[in-house]
């Protein structure tokens, strides 16, 4: 079966250095799963919190199912993370010492489940963020000089 990416988290990567990053399940309502499956999810303005020993990720809106009547959920509710024990309590070792973060970067289904990849972000400082602006345009623009030399 192998994996599908139904959404990345572009932003993540532009406003944090991600060092490490950790696989979590999703615990989600019906109607949720059948609106992740059409790729309606928008991981932009979502984080991640430790609260008495569970993680949970927030602000990530997962637009209403269409087909959905009643039994509907709400699109930016509190979803409870699936992740073991040592991984949580690394997690949490590693936010309270060094003032680091939880960053959801990407969702994708692997064999039939929902999955989240979750990544272990500094906060990149403004002169960061040009430095990566101007290393990508550099990149891009050396591409571009290949494709058209080779033309």
């Amino acid at each position: 079966m192998g994996i599908k990416i139904i959404a990345t988290n572009k932003k993540a990567y532009h406003e944090y250095f991600i060092d490490e990053v950790f696989e979590a399940g999703l615990v989600l309502t019906g109607t949720e799963v059948k609106s992740l499956r059409l790729g309606k999810v928008n991981l932009k303005e979502a984080f991640c919190r430790i609260k008495g020993g569970e993680v949970f990720i927030n602000n990530m809106n997962i637009s209403p199912y269409e087909q959905g009547n009643r039994e509907n959920h709400d699109p930016t509710r509190e979803r409870k993370l699936l992740l073991h024990r040592e991984e949580i309590v690394k997690l949490a070792r590693k936010v309270d010492e060094r003032g680091l973060t939880l960053v959801p970067t990407k969702i994708y289904f692997k064999e039939s489940r929902a999955k989240l990849e979750i990544g272990v972000g500094r906060g990149k400082k403004l002169h960061d963020k040009r430095e990566t602006l101007k290393e990508k345009q550099h990149s891009r623009e050396t591409a571009r000089a290949l494709r058209d030399h080779s033309k």
